[in-house]
């Protein structure tokens, strides 16, 4: 657990360090003249103002940076220039709890807060805020009826008779204030919709059926609360007639919606109900009776009749999704189940939008408008105006029991019940200056519902300090420039870090002598621009990495390395050396002066064998490896070394004892009666080693080595280990008596498998006795021994 903990935090740093060197990167890139420029490039991105901040190679655009940049580069935090956004809200009513019996007007409600804002947007800096939505009670409802009269629609149209006052008593428990009206439409009446002959013009409708004169759409009731006013205008409609199937339909809600005063509509919910059982024309089909002029969206109705059905096409689809949007109507299709999917991919198109079932004969119309109505409002979908260019808008719910929607799903919650309050966090960004010292609109609001609101958007395009600048300022070489936010801002036509050069001069030879260290060496060495006389060293793709020097000479990265570290890790670059830390040396800095790694457990540096370069051991014989020298592989053992001399000296016996005062000379001898008499090494503060060996005669003897202030010292244990000889009698007696075991054994078992199989014979023998079957009759091969003959003459006498 804890090394994948290590792992991942060293994963996240890694990470980190990139996003920030990707982050100042883009600062550094972007080349910005001036802190406006700079604060354009990304929200991260600082200015400094500091007039003494830039050192000699650096560009004026080297004062744009990320703010950490900055700071570490020695900017204070009070010349960093770093505007940031902000949100102002200026009208911030609450929305509406009604009392109990509390009777309010359409315009004393209030269901979204806040109502106006302010937001001040620097590029790259969302600015978030909280809008509040909360369904009230009692809310005034407006509901225009508008229907197909043409010709199949004549049963529906008998039931809808009665619609008004039956509506109206329904309604009444959803709200105390709500009004009806009635529309009907037909055709345009041109061919091929309608058949233009005078006899058919008159009446549509063949055999004896009395139908009226064609129209493309009529209002027949204004809004009202009168039910039964709807009642009698209803009854007086007669059904019309056409030629093809699909009806005008769009005409007539084009009409419904921008004809606010004839349809009287009021600023409250507002509902249209369009009852057909055919399909619909759309934009284009016009062309079938010779009108090709695109639909205005404008109101043609005089006295009450649409006028421009032979002048203007349909309307498309998006031009009356736009409309109903802009005129906060919700709108639902009754339509026979025949045309159910039809009506369904149009309400995908149309926001804010249901689809029912109506019968054939349109009997269900209420329950079917009550239930699309609940539908309609327990959603709350919100939209928003054009935005500038350059500005976007992200949405984030927070819905009933704490359901949170993002990306499309941000924008609406469902399932809200009346007295619901719902919120939504709304982000703006803005990825540039768009109108530099101008205001823009935009509007947020619920589709459906007359409230939004307004966001005022005001954009940082420039730094506070660029208001205190100096036009023409003595330090902008001749005045050729503005010095604002400690640098110079030039004039058009002037360049370089004080507008000491016309754009004109940039190039000249002379100048760029002046960016040459010497006859043979490049312009600025290759590493920058020669800028009116003066490099400007080129930036890199890291902003850690970076070219200095009058003639940019010098860099920070391209030092020595070990370890693929620079100056490896132990020091820092200037101008292409390495300055080492202490305890450090070497042309990369990877030699360590620090000897403790090279010491030994003995305290002695590399066991005594070698010395001790950049920490670590170079032993002086080659036969000695490790860290400290402390192996030797072809060395023999210290036990197996010193074991002869050992036996000579102590116990007079080995290999070496006629050479023995030669030989063994090197080391001071100590006996000791008992093994617990040896030296113990937890006793010691030097190396000692603890011997087992065995004598030319088997037996063990014990000893201790060790080098005590370079003497060396052997103490052994004066009694040799001797193994005792074995005890004849016992082994032989056990010799015999397991042969004797042995023998009767297997005498044993020998009888054992006798008796067992003469007990099988017998029993085999036993069993085909008792299967023997024998047969009493005559042999047939028996013969008699008397033969018995018979006279023939012979007749008993």
């Amino acid at each position: 657990m804890d090394l994948r903990f290590l792992l991942l935090a060293a994963l996240s740093a890694v990470l980190g360090s990139s996003w920030a060197q990707q982050e100042a990167s883009t600062c550094i890139k972007a080349n910005a003249q001036s802190c406006g420029e700079c604060i354009q490039v990304a929200e991260t991105c600082g200015w400094c103002s500091d007039e003494k901040f830039l050192t000699e190679g650096e560009p004026k655009s080297a004062r744009c940076d990320d703010l950490k940049s900055l700071e570490k580069r020695g900017c204070t935090n009070k010349a960093i220039e770093n505007p940031r956004g902000t949100i102002v809200i200026n009208k911030n009513k609450d929305v509406t709890i009604r009392k109990e019996n509390q009777k309010l007007k359409a315009e004393q409600i209030t269901q979204i807060q806040p109502q106006k804002l302010t937001l001040t947007l620097r590029a790259g800096e969302p600015q978030t805020f909280d809008l509040k939505f909360r369904r009230a009670e009692d809310y005034p409802i407006d509901l225009y009826y508008l229907m197909d009269l043409s010709f199949s629609m004549k049963d529906d149209l008998e039931n809808v008779k009665n619609l008004g006052t039956d509506l109206m008593r329904e309604m009444q428990q959803i709200t105390s204030d709500f009004r009806i009206g009635f529309g009907s439409f037909v055709e345009k009446t041109v061919m091929p919709y309608i058949s233009t002959t005078p006899a058919r013009l008159m009446n549509p409708c063949t055999g004896n059926q009395n139908c009226t004169s064609p129209f493309s759409y009529k209002n027949v009731l204004k809004l009202t609360n009168k039910g039964d006013e709807f009642n009698r205008l209803v009854s007086q409609q007669q059904i019309s007639g056409n030629l093809d199937s699909p009806e005008g339909g769009f005409d007539a809600i084009m009409q419904v919606a921008v004809c606010e005063e004839q349809i009287g509509w009021r600023n409250v919910t507002r509902l249209l109900v369009f009852s057909t059982d055919a399909g619909f024309h759309f934009a284009g089909d016009g062309k079938l009776g010779g009108i090709v002029l695109p639909n205005d969206g404008k109101c043609h109705l005089e006295n009450n009749m649409y006028t421009m059905s032979h002048y203007y096409d349909y309307p498309s689809i998006a031009h009356l999704v736009q409309k109903l949007s802009d005129h906060n109507i919700q709108t639902i299709f009754a339509v026979t189940e025949e045309f159910q999917p039809v009506y369904k991919e149009l309400k995908n198109l149309i926001p804010k939008s249901a689809v029912g079932t109506l019968s054939s004969n349109s009997s269900n119309v209420i329950k079917l408008i009550i239930d699309a109505y609940n539908s309609l409002s327990s959603e709350v979908i919100l939209e928003n105006s054009r935005l500038p260019e350059g500005v976007s808008i992200t949405y984030k719910s927070i819905c009933k029991n704490g359901v949170e929607g993002t990306g499309e799903n941000g924008r609406k919650c469902s399932n809200i019940s009346i007295g619901d309050e719902v919120s939504f966090k709304i982000s703006v960004e803005s990825q540039k200056c768009p109108s530099p010292g101008k205001s823009e609109l935009i509007t947020i609001k619920p589709l459906g519902f007359t409230e939004e609101v307004e966001v005022v958007l005001n954009f940082i395009c420039d730094c506070q300090c660029a208001k205190e600048g100096l036009p023409n300022s003595d330090k902008c070489h001749e005045g050729h420039g503005t010095f604002e936010c400690g640098a110079c801002k030039c004039n058009e036509g002037r360049i370089g870090r004080v507008c000491e050069c016309s754009k004109d001069e940039v190039r000249t030879e002379d100048l760029d002598a002046n960016c040459r260290k010497d006859n043979g060496t490049d312009i600025c060495s290759n590493n920058g621009d020669c800028v009116c006389g003066t490099c400007e060293c080129k930036k890199r793709e890291n902003p850690a990495e970076v070219y200095s020097g009058k003639y940019c000479e010098c860099d920070n990265f391209n030092c020595d390395r070990s370890n693929n570290k620079l100056c490896g890790g132990n020091g820092r670059c200037e101008c292409r050396k390495c300055i080492c830390d202490t305890n450090f040396t070497g042309s990369a800095c990877d030699c360590s002066l620090d000897t403790t790694t090279c010491l030994a457990k003995n305290g002695q540096l590399c066991n005594g064998r070698g010395t001790c370069e950049c920490g670590t051991c170079k032993c002086t014989n080659a036969k000695f490896q490790g860290p400290t020298c402390e192996l030797c592989p072809t060395c023999p053992g210290v036990c197996t070394e010193h074991k002869d001399c050992v036996l000579c000296r102590a116990f007079q016996t080995g290999d070496k004892k006629e050479t023995c005062e030669q030989d063994c000379s090197y080391f001071n001898l100590y006996k000791v009666n008992d093994r617990t008499k040896l030296p113990q090494p937890t006793d010691q503060i030097f190396p000692l080693t603890h011997c087992k060996e065995r004598d030319p005669n088997d037996c063990w003897f014990y000893y201790t080595y060790a080098v005590r202030n370079s003497t060396k010292e052997v103490y052994v244990v004066e009694k040799l280990e001797c193994p005792a000889g074995p005890d004849i009698i016992p082994i032989v007696a056990g010799v015999v008596a397991g042969i004797v075991l042995i023998g009767l054994a297997l005498l044993l078992i020998w009888k054992l498998l006798m008796i067992i199989h003469d007990r099988r014979e017998f029993a085999k023998f036993e069993k085909e006795k008792m299967n023997a079957k024998w047969d009493t009759g005559e042999n047939p091969i028996y013969k008699s021994a008397v033969t018995t003959v018979v006279n023939p003459k012979y007749e008993g006498k």
